[in-house]
């Protein structure tokens, strides 16, 4: 079973993946058991449509970040290379991330293969417990973990990207789970095929 993960987070021009489209990726690759590494992956990508401002006001992403930035084939085709055949890991990214990839796929009829995702609120879930009321929300995971300072700021993928890194592993340690994360629920979405 493959032993690779990759934490990752993207930001969008808003909640509909059929709709709206994705404007940065960012990404870390855990080493062995869930250990951080210096491997990461972040790029802003051009969206068709102008960011909403709300967007940028939440984000801090504008429309001058993304002028020059790839557009989304490329970005997903440079994601797709640095993640490989790793596990990707999203914070509900069952529900979101993995929507979106999958759209954006279709959507450009990108050559796609089929990639295996875990969404970190099961970790969350599976430590804190699911009474009604415990909420496993991003800010309330980094809180529980303990999960103070990050690379970034919140709702920026980059910074969401540091602080989910660090949260996974300290859950991943807390839970004892072993080097294929097994036991947790996959998913799965899609990615452009590799280049190589």
């Amino acid at each position: 079973m493959n032993c690779d993960f990759v934490v990752f987070d993207l930001e969008t021009t808003g909640l509909s993946s059929r709709f709206d489209q994705i404007i940065q990726i960012a990404a870390a690759r855990l080493g062995h058991g869930g250990t951080v590494t210096n491997e990461v992956f972040a790029t802003f990508v051009r969206p068709e449509a102008t960011i909403p401002s709300f967007i940028t006001g939440l984000t801090g992403i504008s429309n001058r970040d993304v002028a020059g930035a790839p557009p989304v084939a490329e970005a997903l085709a440079a994601f797709s290379d640095f993640v490989g055949d790793a596990v990707l890991i999203a914070h509900n990214g069952h529900r979101f991330d993995a929507k979106f990839l999958t759209a954006a796929c279709e959507q450009k009829r990108l050559n796609s293969r089929p990639v295996a995702l875990i969404d970190s609120i099961h970790f969350s879930k599976r430590l804190f417990g699911t009474t009604r009321g415990t909420s496993h929300g991003l800010d309330a995971v980094l809180t529980r973990t303990q999960v103070t300072t990050f690379q970034g700021r919140r709702h920026d993928a980059r910074g969401d990207v540091s602080a989910l890194a660090q949260a996974v592993e300290r859950m991943w340690r807390q839970l004892n789970l072993d080097a294929t994360c097994s036991g947790i629920p996959r998913a799965g979405t899609h990615l452009p095929k590799l280049s190589r």
